[in-house]
């Protein structure tokens, strides 16, 4: 606070009415992205004030007959608030995003940020606290709270006041408790934690009984959770704020409006101020440090800063307002004037009209347009005219013309790229225009609402991704996804069956042991099993995002029994195959591949069996000589055996449960050949079934009985549960009303199975290939309480349409039209295992790989790399550094348009070719222990050798001089260090997980290309920039002082140990609060030289600071961090270089500068400053 701080501004807020008294406000805070004022009153209304006059921009009722608002928080996309039994979110135009209540949010009180800020904790003197995405508008965790919480404050961990006094200390991943102080004996009145400390305001008992304001504000050290000594302040500390500048700096006021600014450090040096109010209510500093707001009793708002330079924020974005109203608009005499006198506006956005197509409404069908033929032939009558039908369209006299062909769209509309969106918004803010509007309007059709047929169609066409330069990053997945389940994307070869794969997922006994497998120490290349463990455990932890089966769809390709039974897409297409036949024989060879793959890892197939198999012989009997033998039967797949009927007899009463019976039990008659009679005789065949599983799964077998299609359109024909009694070698089967009845009854051998899903050929438009979706019941692998046979449980249906995924009522999802949309396979499961996910397999998974050398040429990796040892066994939360190398398997497939333009139709395929890993702690902090070269059986188009370091020959096991494994052995060694709770520390990491094929959530991710992002900004920095903004050291370079040596700049373990050396940089750059001025040096220093290193002398010398570089910018897409830029964005600012981080101490580093015949070369992570007449100044690979 300098010495010119004083009133500015002072308005009164809001009233709820024109003659309403004026009451004070319950919440205030300032924008930290615009010039905004946010007020909260106690009607519930949100009104926000712009610039330092606080003019009146927007007011909402966010909390309409909720009572007061509680608390405002600020997020880049608007504004949340909270009543006692809400949470709202609007847009800073005022736009409402969501409104969410619940039964147990009975007194809110406080929220904030969790670890990443598209989550929010909220809290309240109630015995619940939840957790909130804000972009889908949904709560997605809740948890038991330890104490009644008033006050949430975000920094190092989440602090929470509670109402006795306490302020707890929670964690940001998990929000368990870590520290617990007593603050105040009575209550905490106000708190706030920024960077390294926390401050505390609250009243004590004193004498009577009677609370007072206690004179002390308490400061605590949340970096070592300590106390510190408090800060003394006579006059009663009710309200504290810490300075968003000044670390150390913190603002104190009292009841009656004294305020001080003291540092924490030196209580000493203290400046008062008194405001002129009667009973202050609370206190704001904006962001910038340079505006102060302050409530009081009366309804006031006070404004206090340095009139010369007050402001909200460092940089802010622009306001947008309303457009100004129209000047009197001239008298126009209509007699005399033409009508073009009124001229017409230019529009620079969409107008109504621009209203989406599928949103437009018949109200009937527009009438068949005369033949002008018969026109000649019209005579008039008492009604109209008449004319002899002369049939000019040869139709039959009962068929008419359907003038509604052509009307309703074939498929959804694409969304436009998100560097498309993202160009957009620095001129539209965070608000949505009307482009976005008609998005919006377009995903009604997705949200399982759609209120039309030509609607409800539209979520089950085929989906398709765009590809703009960027390739498939750049395409809007969450525009067809708003679910908390991921979808799989479709570029891939044979990812028609992304439809079983779902159904599979949602199956917890089949998930669980293909988990269970994967966690085992298989390492088989062409293993199935673990494939779908992968998989499974990718869906789970993506929660929503798109994921892609690239790994498993690779090894099913690579099955030469499945190219032999011509499973593969092109082979079944070719073949003429239809697409329901060719999935029903997929799921058919996927069990079998299951129970093959389970019982090379486990000591019998017990397991697996029961599971999925069943158990059955077959008696074959002579009905001849009588002679009957026995063979096992058992099958993993049951094709329903429709019965014989004859067209004039109905399908009405059959069902479901009787041809399932039959199904089982199988009975037919075959010419055999007979061990008695010596010779082929009619033989009688009835399968008999010892034990079914608990998973059954049944091929619908429509392509052979096209004749049974009609009777699953018979509403209810599909029953959500069946019960199955195997008996004295007969099996029974119930449904309906009849198992309602044995349920009751409670018959003995009684087995519930409850439908889990349905994978379903859809064809609804002439002009694209039929394709597959999978309709299933999520609640049925949902964590929850154990649901016994007989209770009740409402579905929850969600149609999975590759990457579109949906919810839909559940009549609509069991509604089949034989026209388009048909069953193919279908799952149950016993009831009793409903929900029942295996979350212990962590505990037993087995990690000796990453303690094992793995080679498939007898190559150990370089020199410098040293594997794990059992005692350095990763914990949860161990930081390691990752980068990866790929080579590309296939160009990509581009159509030039007449005009010039280019449209990728299938983007280019690139394989996994090298991994390192390095430690990110310890005594070895920086020594790699995955250095694995990937064998690549593919033919390789392009080894990107100037941007991977592979070179031809590497990935070959005959000549390679590397260490090479197989890409599953690589693969699992980065699962298992995701599933030990590892933190993946990288540059980029986004494009090494994709092409990895990896998911890692958030959590568990650190990456330097998002730490050293300016704020407001949407360039990204390559690695090799940072690393010379940051410590003055070229990497990634190609060029040596002896030709004959030339090496390829490129290295993956010396890019993964620069991320992991920039990362605790930043770490540094944290702890003395200047990281966001030094990411702002670096910015600006990019902008002079544009955005790459500048040039140096041979020598060892640094070139002068005063070169501009001409490299090209990181995009607002994501992007691999070894690709080519293709785009820049220019910008004027200039700025001065950040300091050289100086040496810590000595030490060497892989790939360091050495001596080379009296030579020295200066590509390496390890390289220092040049000093004259010294040589370099060697540093340690993480300092």
């Amino acid at each position: 606070m300098e010495a010119d701080w004083d009133e500015i501004t002072r308005i009164a807020v809001p009233s709820s009415g024109l003659h309403a008294i004026p009451t004070p406000a319950s919440a205030v805070t300032f924008d930290d992205l615009q010039e905004l004022l946010w007020v909260g009153n106690d009607q519930g209304r949100v009104t926000s004030f712009y610039g330092p006059e606080l003019q009146r921009y927007v007011s909402v009722k966010a909390h309409l007959g909720e009572g007061p608002v509680k608390q405002l928080l600020v997020h880049e996309k608007g504004i949340l608030s909270i009543s006692s039994s809400s949470v709202h979110f609007v847009t800073r135009r005022g736009l409402t995003q969501w409104h969410i209540s619940h039964r147990l949010m009975t007194d809110l009180r406080c929220m904030a940020f969790a670890a990443t800020n598209n989550l929010v904790v909220v809290a309240g003197c109630q015995s619940t606290f939840f957790v909130i995405d804000i972009d889908k508008g949904q709560i997605v965790s809740e948890h038991p709270a330890q104490a009644k919480y008033t006050i949430l404050r975000k920094s190092r961990h989440i602090c929470a006041a509670t109402d006795d006094g306490n302020v707890h200390i929670l964690s940001l991943t998990d929000y368990q408790l870590l520290k617990s102080w007593k603050a105040h004996s009575s209550a905490v009145n106000d708190m706030d934690a920024r960077n390294d400390f926390l401050v505390t305001c609250g009243f004590s008992v004193r004498q009577l009984g009677v609370p007072i304001v206690d004179p002390l504000a308490n400061v605590y050290d949340l970096k070592s959770l300590t106390s510190l000594p408090p800060i003394p302040f006579h006059a009663g500390a009710a309200y504290a704020r810490l300075h968003p500048k000044l670390q150390t700096t913190s603002f104190v006021a009292s009841q009656t409006g004294q305020m001080q600014v003291v540092d924490l450090m030196n209580p000493v040096n203290v400046m008062l101020k008194q405001a002129n109010v009667q009973f202050m209510l609370g206190m704001e500093i904006a962001s910038s440090g340079d505006a102060l707001v302050i409530t009081d009793s009366n309804g006031w708002i006070y404004l206090w800063g340095s009139p010369s330079k007050v402001r909200f924020n460092n940089i802010s974005k622009e306001t947008e307002f309303a457009d100004p109203p129209p000047q009197q608009i001239p008298h126009v005499d209509w007699n005399d004037s033409p009508l073009n006198t009124i001229g017409m506006p230019y529009y620079s956005e969409p107008l109504l009209s621009a209203w989406p197509s599928h949103m437009v409404f018949e109200v009937g069908a527009p009438p068949v347009p005369i033949e002008p033929s018969l026109l000649f032939h019209m005579q008039t009558a008492e009604m109209g005219h008449y004319a002899p039908n002369l049939n000019p369209r040869k139709l039959l006299r009962y068929q008419v013309e359907d003038t509604r062909i052509g009307h309703v769209p074939a498929s959804i509309t694409a969304p436009k790229f998100l560097s498309e969106k993202a160009k957009e918004a620095p001129a539209n803010g965070n608000n949505r225009k009307l482009s976005d509007a008609a998005e919006g309007l377009a995903g009604i059709s997705l949200s399982g609402r759609a209120q039309t047929d030509e609607e409800r169609m539209l979520k089950y066409s085929n989906v398709e991704i765009k590809y703009s330069r960027f390739g498939v990053d750049d395409f809007d997945f969450r525009y067809y996804n708003k679910t908390p389940y991921s979808g799989l994307e479709t570029h891939i070869a044979n990812s028609f069956i992304n439809s079983l794969l779902q159904l599979y997922k949602f199956v917890p006994l089949i998930r669980n042991v293909a988990i269970q497998h994967a966690a085992t120490s298989c390492v088989a290349a062409q293993c199935l099993l673990c494939e779908f463990g992968f998989l499974f455990d990718m869906l789970e932890k993506a929660n929503g995002q798109n994921c892609q089966a690239t790994n498993l769809l690779r090894a099913f390709g690579a099955s030469r029994e499945a190219a032999n039974l011509s499973l593969f897409e092109n082979l079944s297409l070719a073949n003429g195959t239809p697409l329901s036949t060719t999935i029903q024989s997929v799921n058919r060879f996927f069990l079998k591949q299951m129970a093959h793959d389970y019982v090379t890892m486990a000591t019998s197939g017990d397991g697996i069996e029961e599971v999925i198999a069943s158990k059955a012989f077959e008696a074959i009997r002579c009905m001849y000589c009588n002679n009957e033998t026995t063979k096992p039967a058992s099958t993993y797949v049951h094709d329903l055996v429709y019965p014989q009927l004859e067209p004039k007899h109905s399908m009405r009463y059959i069902k479901f449960s009787s041809i399932l019976k039959t199904t089982i039990e199988r009975e037919a008659k075959n010419r055999g050949w007979c061990s008695r009679c010596r010779r082929y005789q009619q033989l009688a065949i009835r399968k008999t079934v010892r034990q079914l599983p608990f998973v059954l799964m049944i091929n619908a077998a429509l392509g052979t009985n096209p004749a049974m299609r009609g009777i699953w359109e018979t509403p209810g024909w599909l029953p959500s549960e069946i019960g199955v009694i195997v008996q004295d070698r007969n099996v029974y089967v119930f449904e309906g009303s009849d198992l309602a009845l044995h349920q009751r009854n409670k018959s003995p051998g009684l087995v519930i199975y409850e439908l889990v899903g349905f994978v379903a050929e859809i064809d609804t438009s002439e002009r694209h290939q039929p394709h597959l979706v999978s309709m299933v019941n999520v609640e049925v692998s949902s964590s929850g309480p154990e649901v016994t046979p007989n209770q009740k449980v409402f579905p929850n249906w969600h149609l999975f349409n590759d990457f579109l995924v949906s919810p839909v009522d559940p009549r609509e999802a069991l509604h089949f039209n034989k026209g388009w949309k048909m069953p193919s396979v279908l799952a149950y499961q016993v009831k009793n295992a409903h929900g029942r996910l295996d979350h212990n397999w962590k505990r037993g998974m087995d990690t000796t790989l990453l303690y094992q050398h793995y080679s498939v040429n007898g190559l150990y990796p370089k020199e410098g790399c040293k594997i794990l040892t059992p005692g350095e066994r990763p914990e949860k939360g161990t930081p390691i550094a990752l980068d990866t190398e790929f080579v590309e398997l296939e160009k990509a497939e581009i159509n030039v348009k007449a005009d010039g333009t280019q449209e990728t139709i299938r983007p280019a395929k690139s394989g996994l070719a090298r991994v390192s890993v390095v430690r990110g702690q310890g005594e070895d902090e920086g020594v790699p222990f995955i250095d694995d070269y990937i064998t690549i059986y593919e033919p390789i188009v392009d080894y990107k050798t100037q941007y991977s370091g592979i070179r031809p020959g590497d990935l070959d096991p005959q000549i390679s001089n590397h260490n090479l494994v197989p890409l599953k052995v690589a693969y699992k060694k980065l699962w298992i260090l995701l599933n030990l709770g590892c933190i993946f520390v990288g540059h980029g990491l986004a494009s090494d997980f994709r092409k990895a094929n990896i998911h890692v959530p958030k959590s568990q991710t650190v990456d330097t290309q998002f730490l050293y992002l300016a704020p407001g900004k949407n360039r990204r920095f390559s690695l090799r920039y940072l690393a010379w903004a940051v410590f003055k050291e070229y990497i990634q370079e190609e060029t040596t002082l002896d030709e004959a040596m030339q090496t390829d700049g490129h290295d993956s373990i010396e890019d993964a140990r620069m991320a992991l050396r920039l990362w605790r940089k930043f770490q540094e750059y944290e702890d003395a609060g200047v990281a966001e001025q030094m990411i702002e040096d670096i910015y600006r220093k990019g902008t002079k030289y544009g955005w790459k290193p500048p040039p140096r002398s041979i020598g060892g010398t640094l070139m002068p600071m005063d070169g501009i570089g001409t490299g090209a910018a990181n995009s607002a897409v994501q992007s691999g961090r070894n690709t080519p830029d293709l785009m820049t964005l220019p910008s004027s600012v200039a700025g001065t270089p950040l300091p050289t981080s100086p040496p810590k101490g000595p030490g060497s580093a892989s790939g360091s500068s050495s001596s080379l015949g009296g030579a020295f070369k200066l590509n390496a992570a390890g390289a220092g400053s040049f000093v004259p007449g010294n040589g370099i100044i060697k540093e340690s690979p993480l300092r």
